[in-house]
């Protein structure tokens, strides 16, 4: 497990989510270590479409500005279709965290690979459970990584944006604090 210190908050909707990523911003909070996740679940019969574009995914339809912003923002952009949860469209470090899961056939007891991208970056499987659960239920995750002091303010900002949950995961702690 990594020495990597999370802060990890759940968001009900994708506005509520880009509005936390906008305050982080807006505060100072360097882009580059936060990741979002959140399901694909356009069920229009419109076209949805992904493209890449010199280093940038591009995506159209019904949540093409939301996701778009990020891919601007953010560092590394995915989208993945894993068993259980469906398609899944990620931003931010924890793209590559995932891509090292599945490269490095890392299977972790019943997590998907999503789960053992969080998992190899120490956050606590029951935790990691809870996680893979808001995403299937259409939530958003919104996480900070870095230093226990980068951590720690993105967490303060985070937790006055209102989220469903927040949560600190410090190197290899067992278990959050709330």
């Amino acid at each position: 497990m990594s020495e990597q210190n999370s802060v990890v908050a759940i968001y009900e909707t994708h506005v509520q989510a880009e509005d936390a990523v906008k305050e982080l911003e807006r505060c100072g909070i360097d882009m580059k270590i936060l990741s979002i996740v959140g399901k694909e679940t356009h069920t229009e019969e419109h076209a949805v479409g992904y493209y890449n574009n010199s280093d940038r995914m591009k995506y159209w339809g019904k949540a093409g500005a939301f996701w778009g912003g990020f891919w601007g923002l953010l560092f590394g952009s995915a989208f993945f279709v894993i068993p259980g949860i469906g398609p899944l469209l990620v931003a931010g470090p924890l793209v590559v965290w995932i891509v090292g899961a599945l490269e490095g056939a890392v299977v972790v007891g019943g997590l998907s690979a999503i789960g053992a991208g969080l998992y190899g970056i120490g956050i606590p499987k029951d935790s990691v459970v809870e996680y893979e659960t808001a995403i299937k239920t259409d939530k958003y995750l919104l996480m900070a990584h870095g230093t226990a002091a980068e951590v720690g303010r993105a967490r303060e900002i985070i937790q006055s944006t209102h989220p469903i949950s927040v949560d600190l995961h410090a190197g290899q702690l067992v278990g959050s604090a709330k």
